[in-house]
């Protein structure tokens, strides 16, 4: 295939990422399932969740730098190969320990994001880039959507473990077309990769985002939650010490620190916490028999269903964002996204009984999503050097699954803080929970409106290579 055509390029990246993120949320609703069927405590089987989410923090940034050095394409095949192994091993699971050794290995999979944007902003016609990416991200946030709408009918036509099974058949088929055609990018970031700094990194966002997973069931006061989140802050400090000192960081904080990456991280970390949040505890509230006062008993496959306005919306609103960027700018569409976020929230609030109010406010927080993710990925691709594509993309993306741990572990407390005697929720935890979102999402849109509007020279734009870059403009 010719170098020039992209398409073949692009349809395997959107396949890697988006299988990618249906992984996220494609177990969730069937986790009771796999924990009856594997005969696994409840505590047990929520690491089926916590591993994933620990492992794809840990190699989402790591791996985005090791592409940026040895090359994107070598590192997308070997992450793909490294899904294609989970979801094999997840599929054959005996027991639920190695189905959680499954998940660890599956979250390798995060590095397809930023390797995604970056073999794209290599490959692709400078006219294409925005497009394409907006295309991306809408492929990335409909497939989120896709996990939880697919996940009930799977199970209850099949068996839990065709949720792994269908992804083996995917994947395998995408590596075979990515070795053949994805062309290796010419871009190459000089240095190595900073292992000290790397263990660093796993360290301290392990002791992060364990406590915020895990607090509800260990206690905010334990001593195990209080003493990793000690650790987290050491650890992070370390880690901030040694990256400045490093003559080849895992990321360079430079560019971290630039007008447009650090406010488009600020948002991602705010929205985030509205989004993540909202896709947990969503079909939890609509799977509530009304008998609580509020919910509707629907099951996981009905549940889904009300879920589908969100899919739609969010693969609609990304596409059409990369035909508005170049009008209105990644900006505006930033801030335009986390507005229909906490209008979304702000409407659930106020508006929850009845089942056609749940399906708008899908819809309003899709598009909020399918915008947002587009402009985010944007911003940060345009603001930062080539080299250094994987790595700031890859921490934007580690950044916003923070604010979703964040997020739902603060509306965990709101909602699960005060129980009636039948072990239900009471309506007002989850009322004070949206309300507790729309705010977030809400301090995401004023994050957004502080993205600087335009940057004109970026002849100076610090980088680890000494290369420069020509004069460019981000809206």
């Amino acid at each position: 295939m010719p170098r020039k055509s992209t398409r073949l390029t692009f349809a395997v990246l959107a396949t890697g990422a988006g299988v990618f993120s249906m992984l996220q949320s494609l177990i969730a609703p069937a986790l009771p399932t796999v924990q009856h069927a594997l005969h696994a405590s409840q505590s047990t089987a929520t690491w089926v969740m916590t591993a994933y989410l620990l492992s794809a923090s840990v190699f989402t940034p790591i791996l985005g730098r090791v592409g940026d050095l040895a090359g994107k394409k070598r590192t997308l095949v070997g992450v793909l190969l490294a899904v294609l192994a989970g979801c094999l091993v997840a599929a054959l699971a005996p027991d639920i320990g190695v189905l959680i050794v499954a998940r660890v290995v599956q979250g390798v999979g995060g590095a397809l994001f930023p390797l995604s944007f970056g073999i794209i902003r290599d490959e692709f016609a400078p006219a294409e880039v925005s497009g394409s990416i907006s295309n991306l991200s809408a492929v990335i946030a409909a497939g989120g959507g896709i996990g939880m709408v697919a996940a009930g009918p799977i199970v209850s036509a099949l068996d839990y473990r065709w949720l792994f099974w269908i992804p083996v058949a995917i994947v395998a088929a995408t590596v075979l077309i990515a070795v053949a055609y994805v062309p290796e990018s010419p871009t190459r970031a000089q240095g190595k990769v900073s292992w000290y700094g790397a263990t660093l990194l796993s360290a301290w966002l392990v002791a992060l985002l364990l406590p915020l997973s895990q607090a509800g069931r260990w206690g905010w006061g334990s001593a195990k939650v209080l003493g990793l989140f000690a650790a987290a802050v050491v650890l992070f400090a370390l880690w901030l010490t040694a990256e400045a000192r490093s003559r080849t960081p895992l990321i360079d904080l430079r560019v971290m620190r630039l007008p447009a990456v650090r406010t488009t991280n600020a948002a991602a970390l705010l929205f985030g916490a509205g989004m993540y949040a909202i896709w947990s505890f969503l079909p939890g509230f609509v799977q509530t028999p009304s008998a609580a006062g509020y919910g509707f008993g629907a099951s996981v496959t009905a549940s889904g269903l009300l879920m589908l306005p969100m899919l739609l919306a969010m693969f609609l609103s990304g596409v059409l964002s990369g035909r508005l960027e170049p009008r209105v700018g990644a900006k505006a569409l930033l801030t335009t996204g986390a507005a229909l976020g906490a209008l979304a929230c702000g409407f659930l609030t106020l508006w929850h009984d009845a089942q056609w109010q749940i399906a708008v406010v899908a819809g309003l927080f899709g598009l909020g999503i399918g915008l947002a993710f587009a402009a985010m990925a944007n911003l940060v691709v345009g603001s930062v050097p080539p080299e250094q594509t994987g790595a700031a993309t890859g921490m934007n993306a580690n950044i916003r699954t923070i604010g979703g741990s964040i997020g739902a572990a603060l509306t965990s407390v709101l909602v699960t803080g005060r129980l009636q005697p039948s072990g239900l929720p009471y309506a007002s935890g989850y009322t004070h929970g949206w309300a507790l979102l729309a705010l977030l999402c809400l301090a995401a849109a004023g994050a957004a409106l502080l993205v600087p509007a335009r940057r004109q020279d970026r002849t100076t734009a610090p980088t680890t290579s000494g290369a420069t870059r020509a004069p460019a403009q981000v809206r």
